[in-house]
């Protein structure tokens, strides 16, 4: 039978799970322009299943509105169907904006960085995860051996990315048993967060054709290696020259900058909430293991809440790489809520004017007494997600980063999936989780 080719239109929701609806693709040029309906409530599914108590209920209608930029089309040529979709804004049926799209909330951050300030942000995520196919043994970490032995997978993965417009800046064996990263140049926010979904999306179809699968899941056993989301990123000016550095200040971080990450590290504990936001995530983010549990800036420290991280090459160079990373997330969260809630803080602490947090230098603030972390603004991240959503809740700036409907729901979100996983052993969670991501 000759087959009738689907296109998807797409978004991710509350969990970071992307949802949608298909069509023939001979519709597509009709359906560019109209979109597809959706229904509020469909916001409300967990990563686990199940709806959470929705304030839709059964009413109301919206659209899903694709972006053309956003536009992915991957044929693997094996005789399977191509990867056809488009990510997409949610809107009410008369096409204005829905107070409760995630992409619309990381839109509406961004403009307001830039109005306010004349900042851009760019981004890019570096995503780790496991892949079934890959034949493990101890010590292929970073190993040349590790690639060889995952197959085509990596080879495969990475024209799937590059047919689907995105640039690879590296790719590589991770430290836990078949476990890779990929890496890809910084972007202004919203294509960031396009390109991460994009990537996991791709990965996800790469295995499935491989007779595989990956998992972004933070754990895939209590006792293993983490896979994490490190979110990059840099300020620049909307004509593109970089503002994050300052080679007369210390360690490079100017004047801006330092105001934006001060916002960002006193409203860390609440931004667990958006970034590492379920119990999972919780196995992973804890003392000693590379992940960050402090609200803390560090320099070049993989331990701290946030790293200052390294430039290469010619000095001159230096303000165009220079950027930070924000290490307490992971892939069970929405990057687009992610984002905007880094955003929101950072513009916090702009307005402002807050002084340059002071990083720290090769110390562990694990062994500062609570004096000194006291003094130095310093504080304990949230040990469980439903901490973080606490935490999020008693922070009233916080708390309006994104508009009341879509706090509230999101709220509503996870602790219902929250809820679900209160008798799981670590053990289930990470199967669970595993599967899901």
């Amino acid at each position: 039978m000759i087959r009738e080719p689907l296109t998807l239109f797409c978004y991710a929701d509350l969990s970071g799970q992307v949802r949608g609806k298909g069509f023939p693709t001979r519709l597509l040029d009709k359906r560019l322009k109209a979109g597809i309906g959706w229904t509020p409530t469909n916001l409300m599914f967990t990563a686990l299943g199940t709806i959470a108590p929705s304030p839709w209920g059964p009413h109301g209608d919206l659209t899903l509105m694709p972006d053309p930029a956003t536009r992915v089309e991957v044929d693997f040529k094996d005789g399977s169907p191509a990867e056809r979709f488009f990510l997409c804004d949610l809107t009410e049926t008369d096409g204005t904006p829905w107070d409760c799209c995630p992409r619309t909330a990381l839109k509406i951050a961004a403009k307001d960085l830039l109005r306010e300030t004349g900042i851009v942000l760019r981004a890019t995520f570096e995503h780790e995860f496991v892949y079934s196919g890959a034949e493990t043994r101890a010590g292929d970490m970073y190993g040349l051996g590790a690639v060889r032995r995952h197959g085509v997978f990596g080879e495969v993965f990475i024209a799937a990315l590059q047919a689907a417009g995105l640039d690879v800046e590296s790719y590589l064996p991770e430290f836990g048993p078949g476990q890779f990263e990929v890496t890809l140049p910084p972007a202004e926010a919203l294509a960031a967060c396009d390109q991460a979904v994009t990537v996991k999306e791709l990965a996800r179809a790469t295995a499935h054709r491989l007779g595989h699968r990956v998992t972004f899941a933070p754990r895939v056993a209590p006792d293993g290696l983490g896979s994490g989301v490190h979110i990059h990123f840099s300020l620049w000016t909307e004509t593109g020259e970089p503002i994050s550095f300052d080679p007369d200040r210390p360690f490079g971080v100017s004047e801006r900058a330092g105001s934006f990450l001060a916002g960002v590290l006193r409203h860390m504990p609440a931004l667990c909430a958006f970034t590492a936001p379920t119990a999972v995530s919780y196995l992973r983010l804890v003392p000693n293991t590379w992940t960050g549990v402090w609200s803390n800036l560090g320099y070049h420290d993989r331990e701290a809440g946030i790293r200052i991280c390294p430039v290469f090459g010619a000095s001159r160079k230096a303000a165009r790489q220079f950027n930070f990373e924000f290490r307490a997330a992971d892939a069970t969260a929405n990057p687009y809520l992610q984002l905007a809630a880094i955003i929101r803080a950072g513009l916090a602490g702009l307005r402002d004017g807050a002084p340059t947090p002071e990083p720290t230098t090769g110390i562990d603030p694990g062994v500062m007494d609570e004096a000194e972390r006291a003094a130095r603004g310093i504080r304990r991240l949230p040990s469980s997600a439903g901490a973080a959503l606490d935490a999020l809740e008693a922070d009233a700036a916080a708390s309006a980063f994104l508009s009341p409907a879509l706090t509230q729901a999101y709220l509503a979100n996870k602790r219902s999936e929250l809820e679900l996983t209160r008798a799981w052993s670590p053990e289930e969670l990470c199967a669970r989780y595993a599967e899901v991501y």
